[in-house]
């Protein structure tokens, strides 16, 4: 119990030493987080009419956002199969930062799930008294779930990486091995909360998981191709470039599938033209004459894929860091439109009564949203900090830098 207390505060001095830019980003989410708080008290004391959410389309910007984050959870694996499976050396020294990124990703998706609940007191409801029927449950179990496997194993290998030990593979190994499956779940059964839905046709096609799961690997990618290489700029972290074109070349395949699942859906919708096309009418042109004001993201999020994909595809662009950053961005801007604007909307429009309800997330939600982010923010810097002794040896407090400098004397 010493040692963990021990463990405990040196990572909180870690965590409180920085420099002036570390602390003016500290400091700029932290006003996030209070900007989120003040307008999320509004919304729960004026209810959710504060958001541009109606009975027509009660899922929104939170529920885009939390569909979109459990993808950026899921983006571990990506790191973890060449590491662990493939034994590739150049991936497994950064695959601790794929396991923070990962917590960090969920504790954001619970958090907006949460700040969608009209009456968060009552969440239990759809819990207890209805598992295991309920898709909702079976969604609050594998993110619980594998937010579990990558807090302990993010967790053992700081601990012992802060007494300056190697981590015990025996342990840490099957719980990386199992997060695999466990990443594939979370995206999963989200999709089936979409797909499972028989009245809602826009979501109701067996090809959505995979879907997700395409898409997740390249969004959650994207980010940590661009974190990395800001650590390795402003942390001075030894990340390999081979690493970083490895991660590339994987989310080229990622993006194929996934382009190709999206056309042959709308394939499907548009050559057989049944009723059901109203739904893809609405995203990429509109209803009865009126443009939709959602079809511009969509036509921009399907062409920033496709430019994204090919210059991922083609060796010199991948391995280039300009073109290699712009499609990062693009990808991450295609499928945060894909998973958010581009997937709860139109699902909503038209109505169930035919009914065209143009919804846009008020400024309670944008500032909401804006407090979550910031949440998480904090906790993944608060974390990386807390994994300086594992990520960078000369960096480390506590017993670890008592042995680095008996070792060096």
């Amino acid at each position: 119990m010493a040692s963990v207390i021990d463990f405990a505060v040196g990572s909180l001095r870690s965590i409180l030493r920085g420099g002036k830019l570390y602390w003016a980003w500290m400091a700029t989410m932290v006003l996030f987080v209070l900007i989120g708080a003040s307008a999320y008290f509004g919304q729960v004391t004026d209810g959710l009419i504060r958001t541009g959410m109606r009975d027509q389309v009660s899922w929104g910007f939170y529920i885009g956002n939390f569909t979109f984050l459990v993808g950026v959870a899921a983006a571990a694996v990506v790191l973890v199969i060449p590491a662990y499976i493939y034994d590739w050396k150049p991936i497994k020294e950064i695959v601790l930062i794929g396991e923070l990124l990962a917590i960090s990703a969920i504790i954001m998706c619970i958090a907006f799930v949460m700040v969608d609940v009209g009456r968060p007191e009552r969440t239990w409801h759809f819990l207890l008294p209805n598992f295991p029927r309920s898709l909702l449950a079976w969604d609050v179990l594998v993110l619980n779930g594998y937010l579990a496997i990558n807090a302990l194993v993010a967790f053992h290998i700081m601990y012992r990486g802060y007494f300056g030990k190697p981590y015990n593979k025996k342990w840490v190994l099957p719980l990386v091995l199992l997060s695999v499956p466990a990443a594939v779940s979370i995206h999963t059964v989200t999709a089936f909360l979409y797909s499972g839905l028989a009245a809602r046709s826009y979501w109701n096609t067996a090809i959505l998981a995979p879907r997700f799961l395409t898409s997740a690997f390249c969004s959650g990618p994207a980010i940590i191709l661009i974190l990395l290489q800001i650590l390795r700029r402003y942390w001075k972290f030894d990340i390999k470039d081979e690493a970083l074109h490895k991660i590339a070349e994987l989310m080229a395949y990622a993006m194929f599938i996934n382009l190709f699942l999206l056309g042959a859906e709308i394939y499907r919708e548009y050559y057989s033209d049944t009723h059901h096309l109203i739904h893809h009418e609405y995203l990429f042109s509109g209803l009865h004459g009126h443009m939709s004001p959602v079809a511009p993201y969509a036509w921009a999020s399907v062409i920033a894929s496709t430019v994204a994909f090919l210059l991922f595809l083609i060796p010199k662009t991948r391995k280039n860091f300009l073109t290699l950053n712009i499609g990062a961005v693009l990808i991450y801007f295609g499928v945060y439109v894909e998973k958010g604007i581009a997937l709860v909307i139109p699902g909503f429009t038209p109505s169930m009564l035919g009914e065209v309800y143009e919804y846009a997330p008020s400024f309670t939600e944008l500032q909401v949203a804006m407090g979550v982010f910031g949440v998480g923010a904090i906790v993944f810097t608060a974390l990386l900090k807390t994994a300086l002794p594992v990520l960078r040896p000369e960096d480390a407090v506590g017993p670890a830098a008592e042995a680095a400098a008996e070792a060096s004397a």
